[in-house]
């Protein structure tokens, strides 16, 4: 560690990355037996939650991009754990489902999921967590209004 870094001057965008690999890697290993990825699980997730999503609000509540939405929402319905129907008002769009498959792993690995957010907790008091997640809540709200702007521009 040189001395910037134990100053604790490191870009807040590579310690948050470096945090988020960690987790992320914490929970691929934890859900390997069940033959998925975090990101793959994210998607299931949210589709599970709320049947019949278009792709794009499944991109929007994962952090994901289109093409990578698409691309994981591939592999799931190749591993018999969703499936698409043409939307009614846009045949071009499809809403997404859960199958009976992919609710079961859902419902099966929540609490691999659960567990690491209780270990994320167990460095920090209750009062310590609400902060930071309202940080980071508060962090990723500014940093949207930002690309927005630019996007405008």
């Amino acid at each position: 560690m040189n001395k910037r870094e134990q100053d604790g001057e490191l870009a807040v965008g590579f310690i948050m990355g470096v945090t988020y690999r960690k987790i992320a890697s914490l929970l691929q290993h934890r859900l390997k037996d069940f033959d998925i990825t975090p990101e793959q699980w994210s998607v299931l997730n949210q589709i599970d939650r709320s049947a019949g999503m278009i792709q794009r609000e499944i991109a929007e509540r994962t952090g994901k991009d289109k093409p990578a939405t698409t691309r994981i929402i591939d592999h799931l319905e190749k591993k018999g754990l969703v499936y698409k129907r043409a939307g009614l008002e846009d045949r071009r769009s499809f809403l997404v489902y859960s199958t009976e498959r992919g609710k079961a792993l859902i419902q099966e690995t929540l609490r691999i999921e659960e567990g690491v957010t209780q270990d994320v907790k167990g460095c920090l008091s209750g009062e310590e967590y609400d902060m930071f997640m309202e940080l980071l809540l508060r962090i990723n709200g500014h940093i949207t209004e930002i690309l927005e702007e630019k996007e405008r521009e």
